[in-house]
């Protein structure tokens, strides 16, 4: 099935990527906590054996690790602090695909899903989850213990407030266009996009720094707002590589997924970017006019 859906690359080339995806699935119940950790070990393991990784990424696994052991509670100050930009500083390596050792499969190559759209393609990251990963095992001042229903009503509102507003200036702009289409490896594009790029990306901008900038600023009336603000902007400067627009547009999406995240947790962010997304892929121009 697999195959058919990603014909690039062989089946079994999609087993990490397979086994990353279920980990990130299984890291919302607790009890099944053992079992991602287990999924994401076999992940690994897979990695090694096909080629997607090589002795390199023990550097950015170690490097992780460190920083997990430094902003403990029990260590001095100093100490998180260097910890939290020990890790930031991998987790843009890793978001940025920098890290030595990682040889993610391209299973959609450069292709025009439309005519008039710039050439999309995808690999299965087997780095950037990682961050979301950290956040979620490791740090764990993630907003999450929200009840499933409060996901969806943060996210619904969230979602279409964001879609109007984006889509509407992009289409404003000139870089989106009417587009509607489901290509052959859409339900693959679907899952990458849910289980792990969502994961890595609001974890990262909302589930820390949103949430750390909340924190710090809880007694000021202004805090909730200048948190999402600035979680918004970090989330737009890093789409400048599409343009000045493109950074304009994810920064006003950022601040859809940031509302999101503060009135239901890390999951309704999750579904609100996942939702723009699909709205956007599914009914227009992706990623971009040419």
């Amino acid at each position: 099935m697999l195959s058919a859906l990603s014909p690039p690359i062989a089946a079994i080339d999609h087993l990490p990527w397979a086994a990353l995806a279920l980990a990130a699935l299984l890291l919302w119940w607790p009890r099944l906590r053992v079992a991602s950790l287990v999924l994401l070990a076999l992940a690994g393991v897979a990695g090694f054996a096909l080629g997607q990784l090589d002795v390199r990424v023990l550097i950015a696994l170690a490097l992780l690790a460190l920083a997990g052991w430094m902003i403990l509670p029990a260590r001095a100050q100093a100490a998180r602090i260097a910890g939290h930009l020990l890790f930031v500083l991998v987790a843009l390596a890793l978001g940025f695909h920098a890290a030595p050792g990682f040889h993610n499969p391209l299973a959609i190559p450069p292709t025009r899903i439309t005519p008039d759209a710039i050439e999309f393609s995808m690999y299965l990251n087997l780095d950037k989850p990682l961050v979301g990963f950290w956040l979620l095992l490791a740090w764990g001042g993630v907003q999450r213990e929200r009840a499933p229903l409060d996901w969806f009503k943060a996210a619904l509102p969230a979602c279409l407030a964001a879609a109007a507003l984006c889509l509407g200036l992009a289409y404003a702009l000139g870089q989106i266009a009417w587009a509607p289409k489901w290509p052959a490896w859409g339900l693959l594009w679907a899952l990458n996009n849910l289980l792990l790029v969502t994961l890595a990306e609001e974890a990262l901008f909302r589930g820390y720094l949103q949430e750390g900038l909340m924190r710090r600023w809880r007694e000021r009336r202004w805090g909730d707002a200048a948190a999402i603000a600035v979680a918004a902007v970090a989330f737009g400067l890093v789409h400048l590589a599409g343009g000045w627009a493109w950074a304009l547009l994810a920064t006003v999406a950022g601040a859809g997924y940031g509302v999101a995240y503060r009135r239901g947790g890390l999951q309704a962010a999750m579904l609100t970017h996942f939702g723009f997304n699909l709205l956007h892929f599914t009914a227009f121009t992706y990623p971009m006019l040419a």
